[in-house]
């Protein structure tokens, strides 16, 4: 049995280095695919640590798709596809970036909080608050956002490399400009529908391309002759699937092949995840330099906050300058330097955990709840792992548009799974719900469960 030192006095928590050591062991090829891994008793009692570092351990190493579970047998390395080898950099020009010249419901959002800080911003900052931003964003913002994905994603973004812009539709609309409109566009099938809508107001060639178990299905994709692919591997909306490290490494393959294509990563709710550590982005383990990575403060903050961000590769970076160097940016200064305060003061991870305890509340009670009614035996749960919406799988003699009209007189958020189809079939699945409950109170869930009863045993 492999031994592991672990640190009780380091900052990284036992069952974090664990993970670590396990994953390295597994990229590296010491612990081959196929093999069995120590059962949690046997490895915490080898370690001398508690079964329970061990389980949250496995739990992660499961969640991204390093291990598989098998039932009754136990954890198996997952055999993973060899990653293309990182491109050298190429020396380049040097390009100066300044230019010449969920929702939170409004009890929870930090009023108070951020009037002060918006007073200090007046205070401060008067004469750079009547000057034009540079076109990427403030240097303030863009080197907040990196501290902070820094901290809380583990991995180390160039902030003259993120691009500041009010929305994540304006950041589309300036991606299809840069890598240019003949191409061909793959999105999620299932996905959001808006983002289609978005393209194809931009007159590129859009691709729909299907998902599995594991996220974009790679036989899929390759047929769809797809140069660029907007996915959201960390938890795909609307399913809720968490792209593994297995597919994700076949996701690289894929880019590595040919020298235009694209992977254009929406990390759109990255912030809410209930049990283990973040998922890794596929930004920080791409070695080719194509992901492009994009995120937003409107589900961390308020959607009132218009403030979205991208990442380019260092090499698109140049392009950028070139191509789009005179766009100005469309957040105003105000705006950026309050976030920013927010961001470096501790505000936002404090606002952040303080939502995740509330949703993890929420989310906790009506599956207790759920668990407890009549109905129970007669949906399904998916999804509900991380982000602020799930999957229910309903028995139900009701059509979909009925349901929804039942789950809209409760007061919840719902839409049919079919109705975020790009190529629905003929004979689609009925009785699948995508359910938003950002907006919801413990109070109204009696309420929601006594409509699911009803909806699983009435007739239409």
């Amino acid at each position: 049995m492999r031994t592991y030192v672990l640190d009780a006095g380091n900052k990284k928590p036992l069952y974090e280095q664990l993970y670590h050591a396990v994953k390295e062991d597994i990229l590296a090829g010491r612990i081959p695919g196929g093999e069995k891994l120590p059962s949690k008793r046997a490895l915490a009692e080898h370690l001398n640590i508690s079964r329970v570092t061990v389980e949250t351990a496995y739990e992660q190493l499961l969640a991204e798709g390093y291990v598989i579970s098998r039932p009754r047998s136990g954890y198996y390395a997952q055999s993973l596809p060899t990653l293309p080898k990182a491109i050298p950099e190429q020396p380049s020009a040097v390009f100066d970036a300044a230019p010449s010249l969920p929702s939170a419901s409004a009890g929870h959002f930090p009023f108070s909080v951020w009037a002060r800080l918006m007073r200090g911003v007046l205070l401060d900052h008067r004469d750079q608050l009547l000057q034009p931003p540079p076109n990427l964003g403030l240097a303030e913002l863009r080197q907040a956002i990196a501290r902070q994905l820094r901290r809380s994603r583990g991995f180390d973004p160039d902030p003259g490399c993120i691009v500041i812009g009010a929305g994540a539709e304006y950041l589309y609309n300036i991606l299809i400009q840069l890598l240019g409109r003949e191409h061909r566009y793959g999105l999620e099938d299932p996905g959001h529908r808006k983002i289609a809508r978005v393209y194809e107001a931009n007159g590129v060639s859009v691709a729909a391309v299907s998902l599995d178990e594991q996220g974009i299905d790679m036989q899929a994709l390759r047929s769809s002759g797809a140069a660029v692919m907007h996915l959201s591997p960390g938890h795909q909306y609307p399913t809720g699937i968490v792209t593994p490290i297995g597919r994700r490494g076949e996701l690289m393959a894929w880019l590595a092949e040919q020298p235009d294509r694209w992977l254009i990563e929406d990390d759109y709710d990255s912030e809410f995840r209930f049990s283990g550590r973040p998922i890794p982005t596929m930004f920080s383990m791409d070695p080719v330099g194509r992901v492009i990575y994009m995120n937003t403060f409107s589900k961390t903050i308020t959607p009132a906050l218009r403030i979205s961000y991208m990442i380019l590769p260092k090499a698109l970076m140049a392009q950028y300058h070139e191509k789009l160097g005179f766009y100005s940016c469309t957040v105003p200064s105000f705006e950026q330097l309050t976030l920013a305060k927010f961001l470096d003061d501790g505000y936002f991870d404090k606002h952040v955990s303080r939502m995740r305890r509330h949703y993890r509340v929420l989310r906790d009670e009506f599956l207790s709840q759920l668990r407890a009614s009549s109905c129970a035996d007669r949906i399904t749960v998916q999804g509900h792992e991380a982000g602020l919406h799930m999957l229910l799988r309903l028995q139900t003699p009701l059509s979909d548009e009925e349901t929804q009209t039942r789950l809209a007189q409760a007061g919840v958020r719902a839409a049919a799974l079919r109705q975020y189809e790009m190529c629905p079939a003929a004979e689609g699945q009925q009785g699948i719900m995508v359910v938003s409950y950002s907006d919801l109170e413990l109070g109204q869930l009696p309420r929601l469960i006594q409509v699911l009863e009803q909806i699983t045993t009435q007739a239409s």
